[in-house]
């Protein structure tokens, strides 16, 4: 190929055009059979791994969040000399610790290999971290509801009795400290990843996570019934905190690069959880249909951990908003 070419000619133009303009318009040549794909990411592949996580860890995300929180509601029942509050609030707890290690087991398919996750300790590492939690969860809460049903049967007396008052006094507060990160660390832990729709909200959702396990605690509880003024006020003050955060989801808008959140199925099945745990929980609660609100929110609070996954999903596969998160 001579430099009187045409396509050195083309070539020597672009050149300059390229120098003067900074910038040349137009399309490339598409070269049949050739080596670079047209699909957008990393040769068609997207450009983070999405998760892979199958329906076992939505509900653990939930089941794990109202139980951590029932220990909390526990924990406040017993110093406040509220017996069977904590009792029923502990047995959900319980039931929480119970069913959170079958349903990771489920997902990680052996047992061993959660086994093997206790082999490790990294605090810097938020899933570690996780299942050293549900572990001393479950430590606490289980003895400590054996505990509270001993003291509530009166079967000692004297110092063996003051003794097991302070026993289950501090597995209850145990429960309710190790509940409080076993609801929230979930929102650590998926925050804590290259997924930009995770990413960039990831001081929102260890608030939106704990703040759904409190009200589903109360709707739990009041749905047994438990009616005190001090579960309503837990229902309020979830349903109003998650209403803002429904507010501030519609306003911190990033683009592409969280459009998972505000489009496609995902994005509806984020705005329907906010709606039904938030402004539909509160007005159902200002009128007084307590078991309509607990049942609302205990909804939302299921759909909003399934949607957070969905969520995920979408935004990995997304090449355009890896990319535009980078701005962020």
């Amino acid at each position: 190929m001579t430099s009187n070419s045409p396509s050195e000619k083309r070539l020597e133009e672009l050149r300059e055009q390229a120098w003067k303009d900074g910038v040349v318009p137009g399309k490339g040549v598409d070269v049949a059979g050739g080596p670079i794909p047209r699909q957008p990411g990393y040769y068609g592949q997207p450009v983070v791994k999405p998760p892979v996580w199958t329906w076992e860890i939505p509900l653990y995300f939930f089941v794990g969040g109202t139980g951590g929180m029932s220990a909390v509601i526990a924990s406040a029942a017993f110093s406040f000399h509220h017996l069977n509050l904590a009792r029923a609030a502990l047995w959900l707890a319980a039931a929480g610790a119970i069913l959170s290690p079958i349903l990771l087991i489920m997902d990680l398919g052996r047992p061993r290999l959660f086994i093997n996750m206790l082999r490790v300790f990294k605090p810097q590492s938020a899933m570690s971290m996780g299942v050293w939690i549900l572990v001393l969860f479950s430590t606490c809460a289980v003895p400590g509801l054996i505990a509270l049903e001993l003291l509530a049967l009166h079967l000692f007396t004297g110092a063996m009795d003051q003794l097991l008052n302070i026993a289950a006094g501090i597995l209850t507060f145990g429960s309710a400290f190790f509940g409080t990160l076993l609801a929230t660390y979930t929102g650590v832990l998926i925050g804590a990843t290259a997924i930009p729709a995770w990413f960039l909200h990831r001081v929102l959702l260890p608030i939106h996570f704990g703040t759904a396990g409190l009200g589903s605690a109360a709707a739990l509880l009041e749905l047994l019934g438990h009616r005190i003024s001090a579960l309503n006020f837990l229902g309020f003050y979830a349903a109003g905190v998650e209403s803002a955060l429904l507010i501030w989801l519609s306003i911190d808008k990033h683009g592409a690069a969280d459009r998972a959140i505000h489009e496609h199925g995902s994005g509806w099945l984020i705005r329907i959880a906010e709606i039904l745990t938030g402004p539909l929980a509160l007005v159902l609660r200002f009128f007084s249909f307590v078991p309509f609100a607990a049942i609302s929110f205990l909804l939302g609070a299921l759909v909003s951990r399934i949607g957070w996954i969905a969520v995920g999903k979408v935004s990995g596969s997304d090449p355009e908003s890896v990319f535009a998160a980078e701005r962020y």
